[in-house]
């Protein structure tokens, strides 16, 4: 299988490294188990014959025109993390090019995958225009913003949609790199988990902080700490709207402009992230920490819990 690695100027050196061993042990471990496996051929592309790293190490590119057609492309985060930067970085004419050489892959049949950041650059291709993806978690009201015909779903690890693929926050390219093995060997996937001692990891909304994103619009900022001084109360968006001066309607729409979600299931998942807290801190017992986030017993606390971060109480408390 032929796959191309696009290293674009600033590169996040974890991402890029990790891509890279993940497949160099699949290779390994395909040849010492004896797998009928196709070898993972890859090329360490870039638009630039000079690439360098976030931290500044010199990454050894080839040219675009020197690399063999690939089955597959992946495009690992540049180090930005925070909004200006990012947005600056994109603007820049290498990513322009490297834009131009993602549709042509494309054009060609190549399936193309991107993680963290790099959904980012995926998405100005405008390739993502109506397919489903996600995106690193605390720039979803930026990815929003400049990308309102993608079908995001940040709160997943992975997202399939048609030839495309993209994964969420930093470590997320292991995860990336996992399934994509998993397409060729599921078997050489799991001893590949196995020997880099990866869990599985298919939501990165537990790893999400709610109050970074509510902090990307002052309305949404205001709601969250409304809504975080009554988490034992029963919702009412009426009376959200009346505190806060404004219309049900506008509080909704801003809430789901930035977060992606009504503001019940953003008081829900407060009242998640609140509940998990008082268990790992708290000698409460379940019904007590039910009804200090405003679930009427435990019974539908546990059912919750279990549903929406796939942990019983015992692991949350031990963990």
């Amino acid at each position: 299988m032929k796959l191309t690695v696009l290293a674009l100027e600033g590169v996040f050196d974890t991402g890029l490294a990790t891509v890279l061993d993940a497949l160099t042990t699949a290779n390994e471990l395909s040849a010492l188990h004896g797998l009928p496996c196709p070898r993972f051929e890859v090329a360490l592309a870039g638009v630039r014959p000079q690439v360098n790293s976030s931290l500044g190490f010199g990454v050894p590119v080839r040219p675009l025109a020197d690399c063999p057609t690939p089955e597959w492309v992946i495009v690992p985060a540049m180090g930005y993390k925070m909004p200006d930067p990012l947005q600056q970085a994109l603007a820049r004419p290498d990513v322009a090019d490297a834009i131009v050489a993602l549709r042509h892959w494309a054009v060609g049949g190549a399936r193309i995958a991107a993680a963290c950041i790099g959904t980012f650059v995926l998405a100005e291709t405008g390739l993502l225009d109506g397919h489903e993806a996600t995106t690193t978690w605390w720039l979803t009201p930026l990815f929003r913003q400049r990308y309102p015909q993608v079908r995001l779903d940040a709160g997943r690890m992975i997202v399939s949609s048609g030839q495309l693929v993209t994964a969420g926050a930093a470590l997320s390219h292991l995860d990336l790199t996992l399934w994509l093995i998993r397409q060729t060997s599921p078997e050489l996937a799991a001893l590949v988990a196995r020997y880099l001692i990866v869990d599985s990891r298919p939501s990165q909304s537990a790893y999400a902080l709610s109050d970074h994103l509510a902090h990307a619009d002052p309305l949404v900022q205001r709601f969250d700490r409304w809504a975080r001084e009554r988490l034992a109360e029963g919702f009412n968006l009426d009376a959200a709207a009346r505190e806060l001066a404004t219309s049900k309607r506008t509080l909704a729409r801003r809430i789901h402009e930035v977060l992606g979600k009504t503001p019940l299931a953003y008081v829900q998942d407060l009242r998640i992230e609140r509940a998990v807290h008082l268990l790992k801190t708290s000698e409460h017992s379940v019904d007590q920490v039910a009804g200090l986030v405003g679930y009427a017993d435990g019974v539908t606390l546990r059912t919750l819990l279990r549903k929406r971060l796939g942990k019983g109480i015992r692991e949350l408390r031990a963990g």
